[in-house]
């Protein structure tokens, strides 16, 4: 009566503990985990070399 699985708690360990759905510290890791990502793939692509090969010529 008093909402959604009140009676009981969630005893998580591992993984688990630092990233589910029932908390919000494991939701709002999810989203560190989600924003850092993103923000390392941009990281990645911009800082990545730009050399390109030189173009064969013939002589």
């Amino acid at each position: 009566m008093a909402g959604h699985d009140a009676g009981s708690q969630h005893q998580f360990t591992g993984f688990q503990k630092y990233f589910n759905s029932y908390t919000l510290i494991g939701r709002r890791n999810y989203v560190i985990a989600t924003y850092t990502t993103i923000a390392a793939i941009i990281l990645f692509f911009k800082l990545r070399s730009k050399k390109k090969a030189p173009a064969i010529t013939e002589k």
